[in-house]
Order: C-alpha cells, then sequence, then structure tokens
C-alpha cells in the first residue's frame, strides 16, 4: 500500500481502535465456552451470512460506523477489499469457507490466542494488530523468527574485536555518502555556473562585429601552446571607414614560458608586403585590412598570428572609462600636446574644443579619463613612434590591471563601451575559451616591449618615405625565443 497522508492515518488508527473496543468485549463474554458452543451460539445469532441484519444492516456493516471513504477498493486495491467486507473477495479462495461450522473448527482454534493477542495490542495503544484488515477472524499469521547473527557478521571476525571492523566500515560508507553528495552539489553548481558563464559570453559577443577571413577560419587559436592575437588600433573617424593602423600591438600568451606578451609593432618599419611593393607595415592595413595585415607580419617575422581584434578611437577611450580612468605620470610637456590632441577628438564627437582639457600647469602623476588616456596615446611629437608606442603599451597595462574589478563593479561599461566598437574574427567559441583562461592568466607575468628591437633597425628613406630598416631575423628569432622557449640561434 502507498504512503498515506495524516489525515489518513487517523482515519485508520480511529476505525481500527473502534473495532478492537468491539471485539474485545465481544470476545470477553464468550472466552469461556469451548469452540463447540461457540459456534452453535453465533449460528443462533448470525443466521445465514454469520451476522444480525440488526447489528450489520444492509451491506453487513452500518455506513455510519464505517463510512464509505474508509472502507473503499482505493483504500485497499491489493487486497480486493470492498464495501461488502464479508464477502468472498476479502477472503481468497483458499482462506475462505462459506460453510460457518468448518470455518469455525478452521479457525476457532486460535481464537483465544488471538483475544490475548487483542487485548494486549489495545492496553499498549499500538497502531496496528499485525493484520491490514482487522474485521478478519482468521487467525494472526505467525512472524518469523528472528536470524541470529554470526560472529562475523557482528563484526567480531577475530576473537576479541567487538565489531570494531564493521563500524569502521559503516564510518568510511558514511563518509564516502557524504563526499559523494558534495561532489554531485559541486557538479551541479559548476554547471549551473558554466551555463550563466556562457550566456554572458554569447551576450557579449553578440555585441561585438564578427568579420570571417576564409584564408585564415581554418587555423587553430593556439599553435605550440601560444595564442597570438594582434591588436590593431584604427584612426577612422567616421563609421565604415578601416582608415590606418595607428597602432599595432601583437598580444601574445604563452603557456610554455607563462608569459603575456604585449609586443608594439612600429609601423614604420619598412616591410615586403605579399602581392605589394614594399612599404611601411601600417600600409598594408589600408591595402588588404586585417588579413593582408596578418600576412605581412607572418611573412616578415616568422610569427602564426591568425586572430585579430580591430579597435577606434572611440572603443579605446570607452575602454579606459569603464576601469574608471588611469593614473599616469606625464611630463608638463606631455600635458601641453594631451590637449593639443583632444582639438581634434572633441571635434569628431561635437564636443566644445577645450572639452577635457588639462590644467597647463600640471606635471607628474596624473589621472586620465578615456579621451585624455587616448590624446596621451597619440602623441609621436616626443620620442618618436617608439615614444608613442611606449605611452599605449602603458596605458593598456594600466587598464589590464583594473579590468577584474571592473567587470565587477561596471560590467555594463565595460560591455557597451567597447565591444560595438570592436571588430574580430575570434568566433563564439574562441571567445569562450579565452574567458576560461582569465584565470590563471592572472598569475602570469606581463611583459612589454616593442619591435624592432634596439640596434636591429637603421633609419633610411625609400622612394621618400621616412622609414626604419629592420633585421628581421634577428627580431624573430628573439621573439620565437620569448613566446616559445626556442634558444636564440
Amino acid at each position: 500500500m502507498g504512503k498515506e497522508s495524516g489525515n489518513e492515518m487517523e482515519q485508520i488508527q480511529r476505525s481500527l481502535e473502534q473495532f478492537l473496543d468491539r471485539e474485545v468485549a465481544r470476545y470477553e463474554k464468550k472466552e469461556s465456552r469451548n469452540t463447540e458452543s461457540r459456534y452453535a451460539a453465533r449460528v443462533e445469532e448470525y443466521p445465514q451470512n454469520g451476522y444480525s441484519e440488526d447489528e450489520y444492516p444492509g451491506d453487513g456493516y452500518s455506513e455510519d460506523e464505517y463510512p464509505e471513504e474508509e472502507c473503499s477498493e482505493e483504500d485497499y486495491p491489493e487486497e480486493g477489499y470492498t464495501n461488502r467486507r464479508y464477502q468472498g473477495a476479502a477472503y481468497p479462495e483458499e482462506e475462505y469457507v462459506d460453510n460457518l461450522q468448518e470455518r469455525y473448527v478452521r479457525y476457532g482454534k486460535k481464537e483465544t490466542k488471538q483475544i490475548k493477542e487483542t487485548k494486549q495490542i489495545k492496553e499498549t495503544k499500538q497502531k496496528t494488530v499485525g493484520r491490514r484488515f482487522p474485521d478478519r477472524t482468521g487467525p494472526e499469521p505467525e512472524k518469523p523468527p528472528k536470524k541470529q547473527k554470526t560472529e562475523k557478521e557482528k563484526g567480531g571476525g577475530m576473537k576479541g574485536n567487538k565489531g570494531a571492523s564493521g563500524k569502521k566500515k559503516n564510518s568510511g560508507g558514511k563518509k564516502k555518502s557524504g563526499f559523494r553528495k558534495f561532489l554531485t552539489v559541486l557538479i551541479v553548481l559548476l554547471a549551473v555556473l558554466g551555463a550563466v558563464w556562457y550566456v554572458m559570453v554569447g551576450h557579449i559577443y553578440g555585441k561585438m562585429r564578427y568579420s570571417r577571413v576564409e584564408t585564415l577560419a581554418g587555423e587553430p587559436l593556439k599553435e605550440q601552446g601560444v595564442v597570438n592575437i594582434l591588436l590593431i588600433g584604427s584612426d577612422s573617424r567616421t563609421a565604415g571607414d578601416e582608415g590606418r593602423s595607428d597602432a599595432m600591438i601583437l598580444l601574445s600568451i604563452s603557456d610554455k614560458t607563462r608569459t603575456i606578451h604585449m609586443t608594439s609593432l612600429l609601423r614604420d618599419m619598412y616591410v615586403d608586403i605579399p602581392g605589394r611593393e614594399g612599404n611601411r607595415l601600417n600600409a598594408a592595413y589600408s591595402f588588404g585590412g586585417p588579413e593582408l595585415l596578418l600576412e605581412t607580419v607572418k611573412q616578415n617575422l616568422g610569427i602564426d598570428v591568425n586572430r585579430y581584434a580591430v579597435v577606434n578611437f572611440q572603443a579605446f577611450a570607452n575602454l579606459v572609462d569603464a576601469v574608471n580612468g588611469v593614473d599616469m605620470e606625464l611630463t608638463n610637456d606631455e600635458v601641453q600636446w594631451v590637449n593639443a590632441y583632444l582639438n581634434e577628438y572633441n571635434e569628431l564627437r561635437g564636443m566644445p574644443i577645450d572639452t577635457d582639457y588639462l590644467d597647463t600647469s600640471l606635471s607628474g602623476m596624473i589621472h586620465l579619463n578615456g579621451p585624455q588616456a587616448l590624446a596621451y596615446t597619440r602623441n609621436r611629437s616626443i620620442g618618436t613612434d617608439f615614444g608613442r608606442t611606449e605611452r599605449q603599451r602603458k596605458v593598456l597595462a594600466a587598464v589590464m590591471k583594473k579590468l577584474p574589478a571592473a567587470a565587477v563593479m561596471n560590467p555594463g561599461g565595460l560591455i557597451d563601451g567597447l565591444f560595438p566598437n570592436l571588430t574580430t574574427n575570434l568566433t563564439q567559441a574562441e571567445c569562450m575559451r579565452l574567458s576560461l583562461m582569465a584565470g590563471k592568466l592572472l598569475t602570469y607575468e606581463l611583459v612589454q616591449e616593442s619591435i624592432p628591437l634596439e640596434g636591429t633597425y637603421s633609419n633610411a628613406s625609400i622612394r621618400g618615405m621616412d622609414v626604419l630598416q629592420v633585421d628581421f631575423d634577428k627580431n624573430s628569432a628573439y621573439l620565437r625565443a620569448q613566446l616559445y622557449g626556442e634558444k636564440k640561434q
């Protein structure tokens, strides 16, 4: 029988107590009689079906005493219990005997024992009498004797052990059960977090502009334990205009050397451009966009770069604002140039020309907002292009240090400010893989450098262009040693 509700159990208990009261009173009156006299008396008292209709009208019981809901097939389906509780369905064929005399010969011998057991049950207020249907007059089934435990089952095993090994086994089982529960909860929790993380990455990725490069679509994200992504800062002034590659930084994540390298590639390096005449590195982006620029880097530096991300002026300024600005040390001359470069950016934004101007008397450590940091990184009048790329790396390094806190405190500003202004050929799955690397990247060393290395280039003028002639073999060997752990030749 299935689990009963609390109310149903109370009803069953009340019915059981009523039955016990009635049965005990009836049996006490007849306890002194022998089996035959009792049988004769019952035949006279309960004609035909063995029960007086005056006492049990209609179906053999009073509906007031046994409501329909307490004596239905739903309550006792497996036993065949019905409203006609003394019919054949209640007594299986092998037990039920229509002939009253034969019935009492069979069952009457045990009535005395049943009476004593019934009294004892009533006195101790037990909920059951060992039978499911108290109205049956059949004998109480005997319980099988308890099986005695052997010394081995008791955990005795060896003399004097006193079951110690058995206790240890049970304790071990409980520990294993607790560990399994903990492991299950942990797996479920990780699955939920993974699902939330996947949704978040998908939401962020949806704000980017994905640009598929057919020639690179089959190339792996990571090669020889290194992920290379070329970050391209475009100087585009209008939407849809790719402009020139104002900044190029090779972002390399190396599991081999446990480092994050930010390597600035100077735009004035004279390079061989596939399918084109030699020119400055940034010209490759103007001629063929990111695809041609990546091919040019591979050909001249011998580094496999298959992924890129392009950001415009607005994205860079928004990124700095999203981390609540950066602190940079500026000379007074650099402060003057920040204001000068702000003029053009403010004009592009349609803002007053002096918006975000710095106090011209300032120098030293200064807090820069997004537009001010952008103007600071565009300055190439102080320190030539080497100085400019160094300033770019300084700002990016400061931003990267503040990114984890910004991701928690200002996720909306970070997502909405940067990603709508970013174009990439990274797939959503690749972005997911990169996001999962975030934890271990916090333990990697951040290295900043620029190419060409000092002593590996010379200034030159080619076809009227002021360029840097570079020894790419030396620079390539250096990069491969730093990123892949290869020995310098």
